[in-house]
């Protein structure tokens, strides 16, 4: 996923910038990176590989000789950031959150367009933010580059840009991903989470809207281009990606995984007679407080994560090591899995590679019975908008590998629809072969119609993509 922060301010910005990308490590595993601004315009800038570290570890060095009135920062997954560029527009930094699907297309347009080149990074790829700063660099302005990279790119970015004058916010066209804007005395941020800036002192001032842009200094926010009116926030921000403390459209994302418990809870109700209700940590944790609170079912710890050295943002790219740290982390507590009936919720099942390695763990400590309940409803699809649940091949996720299984290898729209229906003898083979394959004692999903009232705001605003297909 990635996230950033930017702050403008009156005085000295870095230690706000430095703490509040910091915030964002959750978002990224891969690299984090630092530009500022210095009182005689010069833009200093810093990148560190943060998959085996923390980022304070990589950058308070850093951050101790950089001073200035504006910066910018972000954790990424993958390509190196801020971008330092110097163009007929000027010279400023740039940093990007989001997925362009249609970049193989658009380096050719620009290349055959007569610019000369992109650097790659190591393993071939061309830096995504550099094609977004080439697009930019088509027009005669700034917010001219940033309307027109919201109209060639297929997928969702979000864009802030720092000038020697302030820094431009862009939230994608669709508004899949947020970005919030924070105000204390003398300084505005923006910020891809919103808890990001509350104990740096600012308060919540603006929350843009899609494809909205805004420029921010020191005095004041200014709007460049109004909201659209087509919203497509990813859902997996509250069922997933977001931090607890942090609030999406208004919904707290602690709030909406309470409300998935609860909604699973109703659908169980009579159906299982659990000892406890545990959660996969740290995201299925409040999913299963929910179902607790609802269910009256005590809430138990059964497994423990360590996370001196293992917390979610040092996670390795390779799927094989993601697996075995995943194990790694998660300590027994004895006593309440041996002889126990448990029922597990977890946030999602992709692959379900670590849900069976987690599941076959209880039971080799003793555990009776393990009902597993996800937070969200299969994956069917994909990702084509972010990084969640993107790979290689859609046979990565289980439900397809299953659906290729009792249908063969070329699967019709239509067919897919059935097994996306919870109400259909499809889905229900389905989920009944999921169960069998990663050893659960039962298997229910939460059904998309739940998990969207869990929200609570208009579900037209909602990207459900990966679960129904559907755009």
């Amino acid at each position: 996923m990635g996230g950033f922060f930017a702050v403008a301010s009156k005085d000295d910005c870095s230690l706000d910038l430095f703490f509040g990308v910091d915030y964002h490590s959750h978002l990224g595993t891969r690299r984090g990176g630092l530009a500022v601004l210095s009182k005689d315009k010069k833009f200093q800038r810093s990148i560190h590989n943060i998959q085996n570290s923390p980022f304070r570890t990589k950058f308070e060095k850093d951050i101790d000789q950089m001073h200035g009135n504006l910066g910018i920062g972000c954790i990424s997954d993958y390509e190196p950031q801020p971008l330092l560029v110097h163009s007929h527009l000027g010279s400023f930094a740039v940093s990007t959150v989001g997925v362009v699907t249609n970049k193989k297309e658009l380096v050719n347009e620009i290349l055959e367009g007569g610019y000369t080149h992109f650097l790659e990074m190591s393993g071939g790829e061309i830096n995504q933010t550099e094609l977004i700063v080439a697009l930019i660099n088509h027009k005669k302005s700034i917010p001219e580059g940033i309307k027109y990279v919201q109209e060639k790119i297929k997928g969702s970015i979000s864009i802030i840009v720092m000038t020697e004058d302030g820094i431009y916010g862009a939230r994608d066209r669709l508004g899949r991903t947020p970005i919030q804007v924070g105000k204390k005395d003398n300084a505005f941020c923006l910020s891809f989470e919103s808890f990001a800036y509350v104990n740096l002192g600012y308060k919540d001032y603006h929350e843009l809207g899609p494809a909205e842009i805004v420029f921010i200094t020191p005095d004041k926010m200014e709007v460049i281009q109004q909201p659209g009116k087509e919203m497509k926030i990813c859902t997996f921000l509250w069922c997933y990606y977001g931090y607890p403390t942090s609030a999406y459209e208004g919904v707290n994302v602690e709030q909406m995984r309470y409300n998935c418990g609860k909604y699973l809870a109703r659908r169980d109700k009579g159906s299982v007679s659990p000892d406890s209700v545990a959660g996969v940590p740290d995201s299925g944790t409040a999913h299963a407080v929910g179902y607790a609170n609802e269910s009256g079912i005590p809430f138990a710890r059964p497994f423990i994560k360590y996370t001196p050295t293992w917390p979610r943002s040092f996670m390795p790219t390779s799927q094989d090591q993601r697996n075995l740290i995943a194990h790694m982390k998660l300590i027994p507590v004895q006593p309440l899995i041996k002889g126990k009936k448990i029922l597990l919720i977890d946030d999602s099942i992709v692959r379900g590679t670590q849900l069976r390695e987690t599941t076959d763990f209880l039971y080799q400590s003793g555990a009776k019975e393990v009902h597993v309940r996800p937070a969200c409803p299969p994956i069917m699809f994909g990702c084509k908008y972010l990084n969640f649940s993107r790979s290689n091949s859609e046979m990565d996720l289980i439900t397809r590998r299953v659906i290729k299984q009792f249908e063969g290898e070329n699967v019709s729209d239509e067919t897919l629809k059935k097994y996306c229906d919870p109400d259909s003898k499809e889905y229900a083979a389905m989920l009944e072969e999921i169960r069998k394959q990663l050893h659960f004692t039962t298997l229910r999903f939460h059904r998309l119609d739940d998990m969207l009232e869990s929200v609570g705001i208009d579900q037209s605003k909602l990207c459900t993509y990966c679960w129904n297909g559907q755009e």
